[in-house]
């Protein structure tokens, strides 16, 4: 069997790979909660808002109070649907900007981003990222960490989520990635997850993809263990 090629693109999920899983359940969910309430009250006509409103279907978005609800429903369930997700980077965006929230990454991940941007071999590696949570919130997580420099976003040449690609743990939207990027064969990519089930769905697309094992992440099981690479920092690649 041949070697696998070396990687020209890293594909990055981001809980539970690049920072805690603890971080987004544990500070960003209650943060976007808090700040719901007084969000709904004080901006519930205002033009900035009315997008983030009208993407709700329109039984939840008939009112402040049955917004409210259908959302501390859904956060309560941990549902992956774009409409929150867009919502919850809109809440998130100055908690961020005011320095109440900054992403805890691991300690590996802004080094390692660094020296694959800037790989001496004629280009480097290719950073992207591709998570459930909206590309605004991605960028404005990368744009607020506690790496040096705290900006990463310079680093980062694209970013994916559930709506532009599709759900993690299909194997199309694999395919779909790749295919904005058509240049770059899916075997030179390498995508990276602590979900066993998306790290299968990136193989079936022809990916390379290893498994992350990171602190406070669901064990792994021995099936998963020997049928797929796993790593517990990115300096092992």
């Amino acid at each position: 069997m041949a070697a696998p090629k070396r990687p020209r693109v890293v594909l990055l999920d981001i809980e539970g790979t690049v920072c805690p899983i603890s971080f987004v359940k544990d500070v960003l969910f209650p943060y976007a909660l808090q700040a719901l309430p007084e969000t709904l009250k004080t901006q519930w006509d205002s033009p900035a808002f009315a997008p983030y409103r009208n993407a709700f279907p329109p039984e939840h978005a008939a009112s402040p109070a049955a917004l409210e609800e259908h959302v501390r429903d859904l956060m309560s369930r941990d549902v992956k649907i774009s409409y929150l997700k867009s919502l919850q980077g809109y809440l998130w965006e100055s908690g961020y900007k005011n320095g109440e929230l900054k992403a805890p990454l691991f300690p590996d991940v802004a080094p390692k981003i660094a020296s694959w941007r800037n790989a001496d071999d004629g280009g480097g590696v290719q950073v992207m990222i591709y998570s459930s949570g909206s590309v605004a919130a991605q960028k404005l997580l990368f744009r607020h960490t506690n790496g040096e420099p705290a900006d990463l976003t310079p680093d980062i040449a694209d970013f994916f989520d559930t709506v532009n690609a599709g759900p993690k743990t299909e194997t199309s939207s694999y395919q779909k990635i790749a295919s904005k990027h058509a240049t770059i064969p899916a075997s030179e990519w390498l995508f990276l997850s602590d979900n066993v089930l998306e790290v299968e769905a990136a193989k079936k697309a022809g990916m390379q993809s290893f498994v992350v094992e990171r602190p406070g992440n669901a064990p792994l099981s021995e099936g998963a263990r020997r049928e797929h690479r796993v790593i517990k920092s990115f300096d092992e690649l």
